[in-house]
């Protein structure tokens, strides 16, 4: 739980950071220089694609602890025809606009602004819908490798700050969500963890963290990949180490 603790505090100091920038910038607006927007652009940019660098050697190192090779490519294959059977992303995203249209009625401000259900929704979808969040929690639960859901954290606050800024302190109030929704999927895997040997949760650990690597790659825009169609693939270590 202690990465899925962090994530939700990476909201809130970003949600607290975003409204004070935001208060600042009503109070000095006159006195900011010609370009301080398109700086503030350029450096939200280049710290995301360091982050992203961070989770591609998060995701490399991870992946060099299986130890059958075999067992990850099968694993891989078998959970991207699965996934894309079930089109898990497709499923994800139909989800995340279910979410916003049945709440449309809730996040238009008396005032035409944004009210604390816009920022509340969009956020909790952005943080919440997602296989880093999945992958993190489970290498939470199952091995207490918090990495990946720290490298969350920071791209989740730095997210924070910008959305806050925008939408308000609706955003804050979304790390109660991303605690719930992570925390549950981090207590479900510790509950599982007695039940599996070492090899099984070193490949699960190993086929996690090639998800990770095409997450990064993705946040680097050199992919497309839908990461969330391979998800079912972690889970089949569990079963191909029981003939392998």
């Amino acid at each position: 739980m202690t990465g899925t603790i962090v994530n939700a505090l990476a909201i809130l100091a970003g949600s607290v950071a975003g409204l004070l920038l935001k208060w600042l910038a009503g109070r000095f607006s006159r006195r900011l220089p010609a370009g301080s927007a398109a700086m503030g652009q350029r450096l939200q940019t280049i710290i995301m694609q360091g982050v992203a660098l961070c989770v591609l050697f998060l995701g490399i190192s991870g992946s060099l602890k299986g130890q059958n090779s075999l067992i990850t490519i099968l694993s891989m294959v078998i959970g991207a025809i699965i996934g894309e059977l079930l089109d898990l992303d497709k499923r994800m995203r139909a989800l995340g606009d279910w979410v916003q249209k049945k709440t449309e009625h809730l996040v238009k401000g008396s005032s035409g602004g944004p009210s604390i259900a816009d920022g509340f929704v969009t956020a909790s979808l952005l943080f919440c819908v997602g296989a880093m969040a999945i992958v993190g929690a489970l290498q939470d639960g199952l091995i207490g490798d918090h990495s990946t859901l720290f490298a969350k954290s920071l791209l989740d606050g730095i997210s924070s700050i910008v959305f806050s800024a925008s939408l308000g302190v609706g955003v804050a109030f979304s790390a109660a969500a991303v605690f719930l929704y992570q925390g549950v999927i981090a207590l479900a895997a510790s509950f599982l963890q007695p039940l599996l040997g070492d090899a099984v949760i070193a490949e699960m650990t190993c086929v996690g963290s090639l998800l990770i690597v095409a997450l990064g790659l993705n946040m680097l825009d050199l992919t497309k990949i839908k990461v969330m169609n391979l998800v079912p693939a972690i889970f089949l270590p569990i079963l191909l180490c029981i003939f392998m």
